[in-house]
């Protein structure tokens, strides 16, 4: 084996070493042909949690020692960068399967889906951007609406179950 190899391989472990490269995230470009809205629900019921959550908050009054100040301050924190994640993970999820699995003819089919997207994408967003409950309900009412037009493209019939979470609301699910 010759030196070349060997020094490659070193120079690429360094540069690695000092700048790690980027991970690459993806549903499989296969394409696989397994597509589920389900995360994209679970994604809008966190949100819709942490919203509730955020809500039952009690403000520490003006005399609060520092450490009950900072816990409340913790906890808000924390519930508003799950909340925003999980906004942006319903995005995802539903940017996944629309790209990834709508096709020309489910859209013949369904033509209020590309608008429905659209609006998925922006509330979710809107449910970013404050702690309106009603946000949050507004998210997993169009997530919902697309997890029942996905299962008709399957020829699926839906069915609306109890979400069995703390946030209460229900999941779309193939009967």
């Amino acid at each position: 084996m010759s030196a070349f190899p060997r020094i490659r391989d070193w120079a690429l472990r360094a540069r690695d070493a000092v700048r790690p490269p980027a991970t690459a995230y993806g549903h499989c470009d296969i394409p696989c042909g397994i597509y589920d809205p389900h995360e994209a629900q679970i994604a809008a019921l966190t949100v819709l949690r942490m919203d509730q959550l955020i809500g039952e908050l009690a403000m520490p009054p003006m005399d609060a020692k520092p450490e009950d100040r900072a816990a409340y301050v913790s906890k808000l924190a924390r519930y508003t960068a799950v909340k925003e994640q999980h906004a942006e993970r319903a995005k995802h999820e539903v940017r996944v399967i629309w790209g990834d699995y709508f096709t020309p003819d489910h859209v013949k089919q369904f033509p209020q889906v590309p608008d429905l997207v659209f609006r998925i994408f922006k509330q979710a967003s809107k449910a970013r951007q404050g702690t309106s409950l009603a946000d949050a309900l507004e998210l997993l009412k169009l997530v919902q609406e697309f997890a029942e037009l996905f299962w008709q493209t399957k020829g699926a019939k839906t069915k609306r179950m109890p979400s069995m979470q703390k946030s209460g609301g229900e999941l779309v699910v193939p009967a």
